[in-house]
């Protein structure tokens, strides 16, 4: 069935629900639905409804709440993915796939060997196509929330913005070719549910020893992903897929 998010919370929609934007356009043109059919409503707290249609005008689709359900598809933690901005479309892949796997946010950030640098006259464009592609990959994979990417920040405020996580890593791949081991299973056991985990990746040519030493200073695990060296866009994927395992799959 049809999901779309909507712009409410819960407390605001509990008979009564309207799906407005561009999915207006998406149920009246596309789908071309009508009074009487159904689709599924999801509140930006994380709550979703089985809903029939009322009416549908140019501008909002009112809807008529049927079932509240409790279906909870989010990760048990909250993982915020920072990725020093890389080249090409492999940030939309990042989020892509990130949210398919169940990021909770996404932070582009300015890092020393990030080839790409983002003028300021386009990050608005940049962001809108980010969160687009976020709540489509949210609606696919039957995601509560849409994670949010945020405005691209440098790297000393992305350390600032560290302080407000539980539990902090690093994906460092001198690392993993000095075959270290523990510290991804160290900040697992650190982390409990319903913790936050922040986890920064560099760029192609990855991060600096001055870098990865200004993290350790302010409470970074350093960790490998193994022996083999992944690309800055399979790396987070990794991540995602061992918190996965370990937080849902392996309980």
């Amino acid at each position: 069935m049809q999901r779309y998010f909507i712009e409410e919370a819960k407390a605001n929609s509990e008979k009564t629900v309207r799906v407005k934007g561009d999915d207006v356009h998406h149920i009246s043109r596309v789908l071309r639905m009508q009074a009487g059919n159904k689709i599924i409503c999801c509140t930006k707290d994380g709550f979703e409804a089985l809903c029939e249609i009322v009416e549908i005008t140019s501008d909002q689709v009112e809807c008529f709440v049927l079932e509240w359900m409790t279906v909870n598809r989010e990760l048990p933690v909250s993982l915020t993915i920072a990725s020093g901005l890389p080249k090409g479309d492999k940030l939309e892949w990042i989020v892509q796939k990130g949210t398919e796997l169940g990021a909770s946010s996404f932070i582009p950030f300015n890092a020393a060997r990030s080839i790409v640098k983002l003028e300021s006259k386009k990050i608005g464009k940049k962001l809108e196509r980010w969160n687009k592609i976020a709540k489509e990959a949210s609606e696919q994979s039957y995601r509560n929330k849409i994670p949010e990417v945020l405005e691209p920040c440098d790297f000393h405020d992305l350390v600032e913005l560290a302080k407000s996580y539980d539990v902090k890593i690093v994906a460092y791949e001198e690392s993993a070719k000095q075959g270290e081991k523990k510290n991804l299973a160290k900040a697992f056991e650190e982390l409990k549910e319903g913790g936050s985990l922040l986890a920064i990746f560099g760029p192609e040519g990855g991060l600096t020893e001055k870098e990865i030493e200004r993290l350790k200073q302010a409470g970074f695990y350093i960790c490998s992903f193994g022996p083999r060296i992944l690309r800055t866009e399979t790396a987070p994927l990794y991540l995602l897929s061992a918190v996965s395992y370990y937080f849902e799959l392996s309980r």
